[in-house]
């Protein structure tokens, strides 16, 4: 059996055990090209790139059996992190964006992430899926996040589950239409 993380809750829902937690944070220093993960493990950034849409990073993921790239845009007029993941051979997976729901600030060359918890998985030109939920509605229960930032979480990604699929399950495409251009790199 394990022993939860100080701060951390474990709920049974439905019959299944969940790992309850306060919102995760991580940090990216632009000056040091480091990403900070909510574990606080310091990892080096490959690029940072500053526009007037937010911070796009691209970064390898040594030592990770299945991925072996990741870039991230953290938009935060969006209040989301969209994320292009690259597999090793053999572990891709069907989708191609995870998105996450984050409060996003800045001090310096220093960006502050803060997860709260909704995230969505986009299949392009197929479906836009709505994840965890269940995990937000436990920390509000739980007071690990307050009613107001849960009820902003939760407007965020009826908006952008209502614009992807608008434009036809396209994430980018539909930051595209509000004027917000992600590039990505060439596979």
């Amino acid at each position: 059996m394990s022993v939860p993380k100080v701060g951390a809750v474990t709920s049974s829902t439905a019959g299944t055990r969940m790992h309850i937690h306060p919102p995760k944070i991580e940090y990216f220093d632009l000056d040091a090209k480091s990403n900070t993960d909510p574990k606080g493990h310091l990892r080096g950034v490959e690029e940072y790139r500053l526009t007037a849409a937010g911070l796009y990073m691209y970064r390898p993921v040594p030592g990770h059996p299945h991925l072996s790239h990741f870039e991230s845009w953290l938009l935060p007029a969006h209040g989301l992190r969209v994320t292009r993941q690259s597999w090793h051979p053999g572990h891709e997976r069907d989708y191609d964006l995870y998105v996450d729901v984050v409060e996003i600030s800045s001090s310096g060359s220093v960006w502050k992430t803060v997860d709260l918890y909704l995230d969505l998985v986009v299949r392009t030109g197929r479906s836009v899926t709505v994840l965890d939920t269940d995990e937000l509605l436990t920390a509000l229960d739980h007071g690990l996040i307050r009613a107001d930032r849960a009820q902003w979480a939760l407007e965020t990604t009826y908006r952008a589950v209502a614009g992807i699929a608008a434009h036809g399950h396209d994430a980018v495409r539909w930051l595209a239409a509000l004027g917000t251009i992600t590039t990505w790199r060439r596979r």
